[in-house]
């Protein structure tokens, strides 16, 4: 029997197949190895970027992530009410990754220590890679990092997009107990928040 998760998962799925991504939600050892790439004491907010049905939101708590602290976007009304329904203490705004800082700043975030996306970049057209990164970057504290999983060879960000935006990526955990399997990205700004405000406004 299809447990409520699964069944919004796939209904998901089934309505915009390149938007959620994969056919299954991510596994344990995969949220588990994403939620280790933080440091739950480090200042800022965390922002979790298409949580789905909460896995990997369910990770990042149990990792020592405030409730408070931590602020998913969702573009998906069915997986927003679920998501608000299974933690009702963390915030969780509807909206789309590509408005990152828009939605930030109109709920009054001014620093943001790291930013944790399960969207299938490598699904999405350059030009909507492109916008979701711009923005990531831009709320990122000059230390900051991007933690992003794929199921691709190389690095989900095309090699264009980390050159204009000065990043510095590297695998940091390959998950085989997940289906299909999975590596861990871990990036992070090689150059000031000023320099990189400037390449953006190029």
């Amino acid at each position: 029997m299809l447990t409520a998760d699964l069944r919004v998962f796939l209904y998901n799925w089934l309505r915009a197949p390149l938007q959620t991504g994969a056919f299954l939600p991510s596994s344990g050892p995969l949220v588990r190895a994403m939620a280790a790439q933080l440091d739950p004491g480090r200042p800022g907010a965390v922002i979790e970027l298409g949580a789905g049905t909460g896995a990997v939101t369910k990770a990042l708590l149990k990792r020592g992530v405030a409730a408070e602290s931590l602020i998913v976007i969702e573009r998906s009304p069915a997986f927003c009410r679920l998501l608000k329904q299974k933690f009702p203490q963390v915030t969780v705004v509807r909206g789309d990754a590509r408005h990152l800082g828009e939605l930030l700043h109109f709920r009054g975030v001014e620093q943001v220590g790291t930013v944790v996306s399960s969207l299938p970049l490598l699904s999405l057209p350059f030009s909507t890679q492109r916008d979701i990164l711009r923005e990531s970057v831009s709320v990122l504290d000059t230390t900051g990092a991007f933690v992003q999983f794929t199921y691709g060879r190389g690095s989900p960000i095309h090699p264009a997009l980390m050159r204009r935006l000065a990043l510095k990526g590297r695998p940091v955990a390959r998950v085989w107990r997940n289906i299909p399997p999975a590596v861990v990205w871990c990036y992070r700004s090689t150059q000031s928040a000023g320099s990189i405000a400037g390449r953006l406004a190029a």
